[in-house]
C-alpha cells in the first residue's frame, strides 16, 4: 500500500487540497514525480536524498514513484518536499507513524540539505485553507511560524524546524514532542502613526483635501505639478490617513505578499494598508502580475491601499493600458492555456506628472523650454481612458517660501483627516455595503441621486468639459463622497460643483490637456 499524507497547492489567492501518495517498489531505481509538478517538485528528489543521508536514513534505492493529485492542477514550489520525504520514509519501512497524528494532517515545508525546514511561500493561504477544511492539524516550518498563528485559534498548527524532530513527533502516540503555537492577539484597530504627517506638509491645503476625498471612499487621484512642488510627498502622506486593515482585509493582503514572497521574516498579519511605488522602467509583468506562474503584481500587492505611480507619462504606455481593466473591476485575471488566475486589485490610484518633459509649464517659479508638439506628445503618453479613471485631476502648485517657512497656525494633523475619513467610510458601508467608488451604474441610481438644480449643473459641466459617461459617473461619486464628509444625506449643487472643479482646474491650467 503507498504512503498517503496532504498538502495543499496555490492558485491565486486560494489554497487547494493536494493528496500525496508515496510508493516503494522493487525494481531499477528510480525517483519519478507526477501531477504536472514544476522543476522545483522534480528537485525535492535531490533534496531528500541529501536529508536523509546526513540525518541517518536510507536514500531512495528502488523504483520510488510519487503521485501529487489531482493531477490536472498545476504544483510548483518546494513546499511538497517535507511530505514527500515523509511519504517515502512510511513506504520504505522505515519509520512507523502514529495513524492517528498523520491522517488528515497537512504539511508544508522545503528540505535543507542538512534536513532542516526551511520557510516557502503562501503558508497563509494554506492555514486558511486548513481551517475552513476542518484538518486535524498543520505543519509549517519554523520560519512560517507568525504567519501561520492567525488560525491557531482554528486549527491545531505546529512550527517545524527540522526533519528529525517532526519524525520523533509523528512517530509517537505519547505526548506530543511539538508544542501547539498559540493564537495571535488581535491587536485594538487604531490609526497606524504615519511615516509623513499632514501636519508637517505646509501649505497644498486643495490638495489636502483633494486627499481627505480620496481616502473617505477610495477615489484614484492624479497629481499634476512642477517639479518640487510636493507631489510625492502628498501622495505618502495619503497611505497615513487611511483606516487600519480590519482582519478579513488583513487575510487577504498578508496571503499576497506570502504568495509573492514578499512578507517580511517574523511578520504575521499585515495591520497597516500597503503603499506600493514602482519604479517607472516596471514591466507589464511586474505592474499587473502574471508569469509562467502567476504571481501578484503591484497592482495586486497595492490591494485595498495605495499605488503611487511617480513620473506617470515615463511608465510603458503598454504596460499603463493594461491598468485599466483592474483599475475599474477590482480584479486582475491573468489567463493561460490551461488555467486562469484571478488576483484582487482594488487600491487607491494616485498618479504624479510633470505638465511637460522639462516641468516647468505653468511654473511661475521658471519658463518652460519645451515646444509646443513636445508638450502635446509629453502629455499624451498617458491615454485618455486611463486618464478618464482618475476621479479627481489637481494641479499642485508652487507654495510660496514664507508659507513654507511659517505654515498654518493649527494645521490639521493626518490623525484627524483620518477620524474624518474613517467616519465618511462608516456611513457609506452603512448605508450601501461599500465605498462610494465600488458603486455600480445601477446602485449609482439610488445612492448618488441629484435633485433638478443639480442636473442642470451637470449638464452644464458635460458640454464645457466633454465629460464622457464614465467622468459623468466619477463626478456623481466624489459628490457623493463630499457629502458624507460633510454628514449630509443628499447630494446638492456645493458638493457637486466641488467635484467638478477638480477637472474644471487642470484644463484652467493646462489648455492641452487630454
Amino acid at each position: 500500500m503507498p504512503a498517503q499524507l496532504r498538502s495543499a497547492a496555490i492558485n491565486g489567492v486560494e489554497a487547494i487540497p493536494i493528496d500525496i501518495e508515496v510508493e516503494v517498489l522493487a525494481g531499477l531505481p528510480s525517483f519519478t514525480v507526477v501531477g504536472l509538478g514544476d522543476t522545483a517538485v522534480k528537485e525535492s528528489k535531490e533534496r531528500l536524498t541529501a536529508a536523509l543521508t546526513n540525518i541517518g536514513y536510507t536514500p531512495p534505492r528502488r523504483k520510488t514513484i510519487v503521485s501529487l493529485a489531482p493531477a490536472s492542477l498545476k504544483k510548483e514550489g518546494s513546499l511538497y518536499d517535507v511530505p514527500i520525504t515523509l511519504g517515502f520514509l512510511s513506504a520504505s519501512g522505515q519509520v512507523q507513524f502514529d495513524e492517528a497524528r498523520v491522517r488528515g494532517a497537512w504539511f508544508v515545508g522545503e528540505l535543507g540539505l542538512d534536513g532542516t525546514i526551511r520557510p516557502v511561500r503562501g503558508v497563509l493561504p494554506i492555514a486558511l485553507a486548513a481551517a475552513r477544511t476542518g484538518v486535524t492539524a498543520l505543519y509549517v516550518p519554523a520560519g512560517n511560524a507568525d504567519e501561520a498563528r492567525a488560525v491557531a485559534d482554528q486549527v491545531p498548527v505546529f512550527a517545524v524546524g527540522s526533519l528529525q524532530e517532526l519524525v520523533n513527533h509523528l512517530a509517537t502516540a505519547e505526548q506530543p514532542r511539538l508544542p501547539q503555537l498559540l493564537p495571535e492577539v488581535d491587536p485594538v484597530g487604531e490609526f497606524p502613526v504615519p511615516d509623513i504627517d499632514f501636519a508637517d506638509v505646509r501649505g497644498q491645503e486643495q490638495a489636502k483635501r483633494a486627499l481627505l476625498i480620496a481616502a473617505a471612499a477610495g477615489h484614484n487621484v492624479l497629481l499634476i505639478g512642477s517639479p518640487g512642488t510636493g507631489k510625492t510627498l502628498l501622495a505618502r502622506a495619503l497611505a497615513g490617513i487611511l483606516p487600519p486593515l480590519d482582519r478579513d482585509e488583513s487575510y487577504v493582503v498578508t496571503s499576497l505578499y506570502s504568495i509573492a514572497g514578499e512578507l517580511p521574516a517574523g511578520t504575521g498579519l499585515m495591520r497597516t494598508r500597503p503603499f506600493r511605488s514602482p519604479h517607472h522602467g516596471a514591466s507589464s509583468v511586474a505592474l499587473v502580475g502574471g508569469g509562467a506562474h502567476p504571481k501578484p503584481g503591484e497592482v495586486s500587492l497595492a490591494h485595498l491601499g495605495v499605488l503611487f505611480l511617480d513620473e506617470l507619462p515615463e511608465f510603458s504606455r503598454a504596460a499603463l493600458d493594461q491598468l485599466r481593466q483592474p483599475i475599474e473591476d477590482g480584479v486582475i485575471t491573468v489567463s493561460r492555456s490551461s488555467h486562469t488566475v484571478r488576483f484582487p486589485a482594488r487600491s487607491i490610484l494616485v498618479g504624479a506628472m510633470n505638465p511637460c518633459k522639462c516641468g516647468w509649464l505653468a511654473s511661475d517659479r521658471r519658463e518652460c523650454q519645451c515646444a509646443p508638439g513636445d508638450v502635446l506628445r509629453y502629455q499624451r503618453r498617458v491615454s485618455g481612458p486611463l486618464l478618464d479613471r482618475f476621479d479627481v485631476h489637481l494641479v499642485v502648485n508652487d507654495v510660496p517660501v514664507e508659507q513654507l517657512l511659517t505654515g498654518e497656525r493649527q494645521p490639521p494633523t493626518s490623525k484627524q483627516l483620518a477620524e474624518s475619513a474613517q467616519a465618511a467610510r462608516a456611513l457609506q458601508l452603512t448605508r450601501q455595503g461599500k465605498t462610494n467608488a465600488s458603486l455600480t451604474v445601477k446602485e449609482m441610481q439610488v445612492y448618488c441621486a441629484v435633485d433638478q438644480p443639480g442636473r442642470k449643473l451637470l449638464t452644464q459641466a458635460e458640454e464645457r468639459f466633454h465629460l464622457s459617461s464614465r467622468g459623468v459617473h466619477r463626478v456623481l461619486k466624489v459628490a457623493r463622497t463630499i457629502a458624507d464628509l460633510a454628514g449630509q444625506p443628499h447630494i446638492t449643487p456645493e458638493h457637486l460643483a466641488e467635484a467638478m472643479q477638480y477637472r474644471e482646474q487642470v484644463q484652467a491650467a493646462l489648455p492641452d490637456f487630454a
